[in-house]
């Protein structure tokens, strides 16, 4: 069986402080573990525009409708959005999507960190299945879904 290979793409320039401090912010606020985290949802957002950009040279009416209903229901866009719109999205916007990053805002977690912590080890469910992986990114209709697990022994401070 052969690997999948990267899913992201790595920055040209390893030393740019800009670049780097920015990473630092978002792997903090996030929670997230690893710069490689920061440079899959930038690709993620890299192949959305490119997508756009293709999409408009082709004029391919039921390609872009398919586009924007994938990116609605992902909550990254409205429902009156166009494709435009898609250009304008940037990393944190895919990363406010996260699973993660939504255990931590609906209170089920104190901390980004606790939140991942409690992922991994099979504490929250989805639509009643059990989902282990922080960086799932969770549609619109899966958000309301999103529960600590009947036999969790974890304790949730905020319900």
């Amino acid at each position: 069986m052969r690997s999948q290979g990267k899913n992201y793409e790595t920055p040209e320039r390893a030393w740019q402080s800009d670049r780097i401090n920015e990473e630092k912010r978002l792997r903090e606020s996030y929670g997230l573990t690893n710069k490689k985290e920061v440079w899959k949802a930038q690709s993620m957002v890299r192949t959305f525009r490119r997508q756009v950009r293709k999409l408009n040279a082709e004029e391919d009416e039921t390609q872009q409708a398919e586009l924007l209903t994938k990116m609605q229901s992902l909550s990254v866009l409205d429902e009156d959005a166009n494709l435009n719109d898609v250009l304008d999205l940037d990393v944190e916007d895919i990363l406010e999507r996260r699973l993660q990053t939504i255990v931590y805002r609906r209170g089920l977690a104190d901390t980004p960190r606790e939140a991942r912590q409690l992922i991994t080890h099979g504490h929250i469910m989805v639509d009643g299945r059990r989902v282990d992986v922080p960086s799932y990114l969770v549609h619109e209709d899966e958000e309301k879904e999103i529960r600590v697990s009947p036999g969790s022994k974890h304790i949730v401070s905020n319900e």
